[in-house]
């Protein structure tokens, strides 16, 4: 199998549920020639700055240009790093960004325990890397219109997916190709 050439090392920002096999993310980070990603939590698996710790762990193994691709609560934790850190990033791809102030179906944390966990308040101000957010019409984590504002006050690009649900397995993907061609392009 041919990888996938970046000049930018790519960082993979699992969201809350982790490394599932047949996510697209997963898959992507089996494609890529440069390439890692953030490891599973032990402990604290719903702490805030923990992840952000993991993610700049991560960064910190890294040298030269980075982008990010996050996906759900990867997002977030994206958001939270960068508003903590300063380190140079080529850009972000932001797919499926949760809202914290939506109602979320029973098998996923509570916005409230979230929020007791760090994640609330979300930082809002423009990120300092070029980013484009992925988001869907049907997105039972987040309207269209709640990942709007999130674009919008990150000073991201977005990019409407149509009917794509949450953009996991559940959804029906698990290959996601158009962010092959996402990250080539933050990679220019």
């Amino acid at each position: 199998m041919n990888k996938l050439q970046t000049a930018a090392t790519v960082l993979i920002v699992p969201g809350l549920r982790e490394h599932v096999a047949e996510h697209w993310q997963t898959l992507l980070e089996a494609r890529l020639d440069k390439v890692r990603s953030v490891p599973p939590l032990e402990t604290d698996k719903l702490d805030c700055q923990a992840r952000v710790r993991a993610i700049q762990h991560e960064l910190e193994q890294i040298d030269g240009p980075v982008i990010l691709v996050a996906h759900s609560a990867g997002v977030l934790m994206v958001a939270h790093w960068a508003a903590q850190f300063r380190r140079p990033i080529k850009g972000a791809l932001l797919a499926a960004p949760p809202d914290l102030g939506a109602a979320w179906p029973a098998n996923y944390p509570s916005p409230e325990t979230l929020c007791s966990n760090g994640w609330d308040p979300l930082p809002k101000g423009p990120l300092p890397f070029r980013s484009l957010v992925a988001a869907s019409t049907n997105d039972h984590l987040a309207s269209l219109e709640a990942a709007t504002k999130l674009a919008e006050g990150w000073g991201a690009e977005l990019l409407n997916l149509g009917d794509v649900g949450h953009l996991n397995p559940a959804a029906g993907f698990g290959p996601w190709p158009q962010a092959e061609a996402l990250i080539l392009e933050l990679d220019r």
